[in-house]
């Protein structure tokens, strides 16, 4: 269980503090740092990762319920590979996207109840007139830019522009690390039975006696 409670600390402990940190200190859209390839740009979003979203009230609730239901599913999922004496990567893989998951799910939970708007100027923590949205009707904070164009001379007039356009946070690369682990290490992981997800199952395990007589 360590690995994964690990995993699962830090991951948290590294994507709230950088929302928490920018949320509290710099206004949307603000340009806040450049570090060559990549830069914190603050900008908030209604849904999914990398900026996707599902429209409405409607949606944005959906989402979120689908996230705790997903959530419940993995550490569930998590319980059983330690159980079933798992590889330690496809744990460590696992908790990565769970931890991923938990991370946003905080966002869009309680981050319009507890800060006012980003538009314009710095949100405020706790405000006396109430947050932005009501429970689980919050925005995810996002951050990451990779400025990294393609080269001029690229096909399909994609020279000038940029490789990975969407911005992202530390929640979302953690799930989409697990993932990608999972399938670059998908033999090594889940053994032969490739796409095998059994493992993540609880299996009963025996133990062999040596009968005496």
């Amino acid at each position: 269980m360590r690995p994964a409670l690990i995993t699962i600390f830090l991951v948290l402990l590294l994507d709230q503090w950088l929302k928490l940190w920018i949320k509290a200190s710099f206004p949307l859209e603000e340009h806040i740092q450049n570090f060559g390839f990549i830069e914190l740009l603050f900008i908030e979003n209604n849904g999914m990762a990398f900026g996707l979203e599902l429209g409405g009230i409607w949606g944005k609730l959906a989402l979120s319920l689908f996230r705790v239901v997903a959530i419940g599913f993995i550490w569930v999922g998590i319980k059983n590979l330690i159980h079933n004496k798992a590889k330690k990567g496809l744990i460590i893989a696992t908790s990565l996207v769970f931890a991923g998951a938990l991370g946003n799910l905080l966002d869009s939970t309680f981050y319009g109840v507890l800060f006012s708007d980003s538009y314009r100027d710095t949100a405020t923590f706790l405000p006396e007139a109430g947050g932005y949205a009501p429970l689980m009707m919050g925005k995810v904070v996002d951050m990451l830019h990779f400025t990294v164009t393609w080269p001029d001379w690229m096909l399909f007039d994609l020279g000038g522009s940029e490789i990975f356009p969407p911005i992202f946070n530390i929640a979302d690369a953690a799930v989409s690390g697990g993932v990608i682990a999972m399938l670059l290490f998908n033999k090594s992981f889940f053994g032969e039975g490739n796409g095998d997800f059994s493992i993540f199952k609880k299996k009963k395990i025996i133990v062999a006696t040596e009968q005496t007589t």
